[in-house]
């Protein structure tokens, strides 16, 4: 219902359209609802009528939701802007001297490598010289691939992580000079890369230039942007590139597709280096790089800024300004990135080492792949545009800054392919500079041979036709097994921050409050203080029953928070009553929560009214889960600055309890919550964070969350639904439901859940909800929680959660 408001609630009372009559003159019944705390008179006017006490006239003539989610996207863009000034702060460089400078770096490289997940250790950096690169052949096929005269290329494979390898091909020249691992794009193959499948540009296969001149080049697969692999036999299959599939379960874990492929270039990193070191000692003449286009040059940069050991990295078609990243792909959303790194800032963490940008065409994306094959259509929108070079001169400025108060301006070095950089990756400008920071200085200009292609055996198949779907296959199936192995041990790594002394209520509250400002920095993100309350409002809902206003307050710069309130008939001069907070669901609003039309009522039972004719105080709040893509993007402009969409969700919930709390008919300390399935989401992560709620009931969205999310198998998975933003960073390792729940200790927390709930099954439910009834038993207050079960759907029950409400807020617990 995006009517204006006087008309939408007009119509829910009174489907005829006709004019309702009122039973008493309406200066009589305001007085008498709210008694001497009113500031209007008898002789009020109609417009004062209409306005609730202490507030001006609300005007707003537009949907309140839109006009929130519109403000909070203005919101988004201006603190995106201002990131890249704030990110200073987060900085204290000294140049002067090359070891004092890396140094002073060293905090913001490690919080580098937690932003991306690269986190887990690597079996070659624990164990050196006990993995080698492993040449992948049989009986019947060698592991070489192609072969000049002067270089081989092989396939093979190399150990990760456990569980997990790369594989590509490495180029072995007959003189090695120097190292790099050059990734390709994400929809490149190694053998399209260095040309043995003849795919690409000749210059963009810059490698083989590479090999031929000295260079052993490891080459690994990327995961692709297919939807070939994106989904499950047990539920279904979508149209997410592979990348965000797994980009959506890892991220619930603290991982991420970039932090895994950086771990595959670094394995190679030290692979190469300890071979350097048997084979040559590593003289300082043995350098190694690093090189990448498009996706791949993404991964290069990331991995140059976190390894010192990397002398030299050319990056193609990827570095510019970096504070429009949402409207990119969401497998390249990195949770708090732009608090501290653009792309100047990444350029600060490779200095003084050569850097090479170049500004060229890389591949470009429209958008996730079409629907197709009766596949779920659930990716999130993104795209991949050629770098304007204006934003990569600015961008490379910023980064030139910082080379030259080293003092090394020389090394970092922009090439342009093309009068605008539109032409294609590997220039010779670019090549010849990144090969000379590797002590190359000859070989590069000679015409690289055509490359023989290899048999199996006499009369076999060239060997560089097999099957490169397979190899990527096993590559994305191990990155989802570490994934799920990661999901399955999180309950222990969270057990050992959460299973604290509980011996009393009193030590779980000290102990409660550090882990709560955790939660709130680590997992939601927290805003700037708000601003002024500036109330408006204006009557919306007239009954026997209760009255209703719609109220708006002001945030922060755009930001609203919204609802509508709803106060009892016969409120006493001087009476104290406990008020319910009646949170919607996704993509409802607050009328939906109080109307009995047929299609709101079947979810919410019409409970805020239910609450009010109970005689409690209602406020029912407009969060700004709603409009689609226009609320979801709001999730995507705020991740980069280590923000989250309940970021703002908490700061109206603050906002509207210093509000409600001056009304002279609210006791302060009785406000609870509860809300239904997306409001249940808020009831787990509101709440238990803002402590003037003094008991929280969440309905129809209590699980195994962190599964939920997670799972690459069970059709309760959102991973196969289009709510794209529904992944928080890490929660696998910061708190599910069970521990936000604990946070609700020693205050009054329940459950209600259908059995016939579609979002998830009973004993799903009831296994998570038994850590929380564990907790409040330990603290000796069993009797402050509960959970309901019934038989029936994705609803609102109102029986059990009523009579708990009753007891917690009326009859003292």
């Amino acid at each position: 219902m995006n009517i204006h408001p006087f008309n939408d609630l007009h119509k829910v009372r009174n489907p005829s359209h006709k004019p309702v009559p009122r039973e008493q003159p309406m200066w009589f019944r305001i007085q008498r609802c709210l008694a001497v705390a009113l500031l209007w008179s008898a002789g009020a006017s109609q417009a004062a009528d209409r306005t609730f006490p202490g507030t001006t006239p609300l005007d707003i003539r537009r949907p309140l939701d839109e006009v929130m989610v519109e403000g909070l996207n203005r919101f988004c863009l201006r603190e995106l802007a201002a990131s890249r000034d704030r990110r200073a702060g987060q900085w204290n460089r000294s140049f002067s001297n090359a070891e004092a400078y890396a140094a002073s770096i060293a905090g913001n490289r490690e919080r580098l490598r937690a932003y991306i997940g690269q986190v887990d250790p690597r079996l070659t950096a624990l164990q050196p010289d006990r993995y080698r690169f492993e040449f992948v052949s049989t009986l019947g096929q060698s592991s070489v691939v192609a072969r000049t005269s002067r270089v081989a290329a092989h396939a093979v494979r190399w150990q990760v992580l456990e569980g997990v390898t790369a594989e590509g091909l490495l180029l072995v020249p007959a003189d090695i000079r120097a190292g790099v691992v050059a990734v390709p794009d994400a929809d490149w193959t190694p053998e399209m890369f260095c040309g043995v499948s003849e795919e690409l540009p000749e210059q963009v296969q810059f490698v083989r230039r590479l090999a031929a001149a000295g260079c052993l080049v490891a080459i690994p697969t990327l995961v692709s942007r297919s939807d070939e692999l994106s989904g499950s036999p047990h539920v279904g299959y979508t149209n997410q590139p592979q990348r965000e599939f797994l980009c959506r379960q890892a991220f619930e874990m603290g991982r991420h597709v970039i932090g895994y492929e950086v771990q595959k270039i670094l394995a190679a990193v030290d692979l190469i280096e300890q071979l350097a070191k048997r084979e040559f000692r590593r003289e300082p003449s043995f350098r190694i790089g690093v090189a990448g286009v498009g996706e791949g040059a993404l991964l290069a940069f990331y991995a140059a800024a976190i390894d010192p050991r990397l002398d030299a990295s050319l990056v193609c078609g990827y570095f510019q300004e970096r504070e429009e990243v949402w409207q990119e792909p969401i497998y390249r959303n990195v949770w708090g990135l732009l608090t501290e790194f653009g792309d100047a800032e990444m350029a600060g963490l490779v200095a003084p080492r050569r850097l090479v940008i170049e500004a060229c065409h890389a591949v470009e994306v429209a958008g996730p792949p079409a629907v197709r094959d009766r596949r779920r259509p659930s990716a999130a929108p993104g795209r991949i545009s050629n770098n304007r070079l204006s934003s990569v001169r600015a961008e490379f400025q910023r980064a030139a800054a910082i080379y030259r108060e080293l003092g090394r301006h020389e090394e970092l070095v922009l090439a342009v392919s093309g009068t605008e950089g539109t032409g294609p990756a590997g220039t010779a400008q670019a090549i010849g500079t990144l090969a000379a920071g590797l002590g190359i200085d000859q070989g590069l200009d000679v015409e690289p041979e055509p490359w023989q292609i290899a048999d199996s055996r006499p009369g076999g198949p060239p060997v560089a036709a097999y099957d490169a779907a397979a190899r990527e296959k096993r590559q994305f199936d191990e990155l989802e097994a570490h994934v799920q192995n990661l999901l399955r041990r999180s309950p222990q790594a969270r057990d050992a921050k959460w299973r604290l002394n509980q011996a009393s209520a009193e030590e779980w509250e000290l102990a409660r409050k550090p882990l709560r400002d955790w939660v709130h920095d680590e997992l939601i993100g927290r805003l700037p203080s708000s601003r002024p309350l500036n109330p408006r409002s204006r009557l919306v809902l007239d009954t026997k029953d209760y009255l209703g206003y719609e109220v708006v307050l002001d945030v922060l710069d755009d930001v609203i928070a919204s609802g509508i309130l709803l106060l009892p008939a016969y409120l006493a001069a001087g009476e104290k009553r406990p008020l319910v907070v009646c949170q919607h669901g996704l993509e409802s609003t607050p009328l939906d929560t109080i109307s009995r039309e047929p299609r709101a009522y079947a979810s919410y039972k019409a409970f805020s009214e239910e609450l009010v004719k109970r005689g409690f105080l209602v406020y029912a709040p407009q969060n700004p889960y709603r409009g689609g893509d226009r609320f979801r993007s709001i999730q995507r402009k705020s991740n980069p600055l280590k923000r989250s969409l309940f970021s703002y969700i908490i700061a109206q919930h603050e906002q509207t309890l210093d509000w409600l709390a001056t009304l002279p008919w609210v006791d302060s300390k009785r406000i609870a919550f509860y809300g239904l399935s997306y409001g249940g989401k808020t009831a787990m992560r509101v709440p238990p964070l803002v402590d003037r709620y003094c008991l929280s009931i969440c309905s129809g969205d209590f699980t195994d969350w962190v599964r939920t999310i997670t799972t690459n198998e069970d059709r309760y998975g959102y991973a196969f639904t289009g709510e794209y933003e529904i992944p928080e960073w890490n929660m696998g390792h910061v708190a599910g439901y069970a521990e936000l729940a604990m946070l609700m200790a020693p205050r009054p927390f329940m459950v209600e859940q259908g059995h016939r709930d579609g979002g998830a099954p009973t004993e799903w439910v009831a296994g998570e909800y038994g850590k929380v009834r564990r907790h409040y038993d330990f603290l000796k207050i069993g009797d402050r929680t509960e959970i309901e079960f019934f038989d029936g759907p994705h609803t609102i029950h109102g029986q059990g959660t009523f009579r708990f409400l009753d007891r917690q807020l009326r009859n003292g617990g």
